[in-house]
């Protein structure tokens, strides 16, 4: 699980497909918060080179750091 500060300063994100395997999704963009919502962050990644997405405060139990993948 990686952390609002986490998010706003990686680069390489994991996400764990299955118990043996992780994707490498980069990041594709900059951080986006609101001041309303300053819990909130939307961070654009990109995985190989059609595969887009976003990773917000809902999604963060799916990702974790690259340097802190269980692989």
């Amino acid at each position: 699980m990686i952390t609002k500060l986490q998010a706003i300063e990686g680069r390489v994100f994991h996400y764990k497909r299955s118990a043996t395997t992780c994707d490498n999704w980069r990041r594709n963009g900059v951080t986006q918060t609101w001041k309303t919502r300053p819990d909130s962050f939307r961070v654009p990644i990109k995985h190989g080179l059609y595969d887009y997405g976003q990773i917000r405060e809902t999604d963060v139990e799916y990702f974790h750091m690259e340097d802190e993948c269980p692989q």
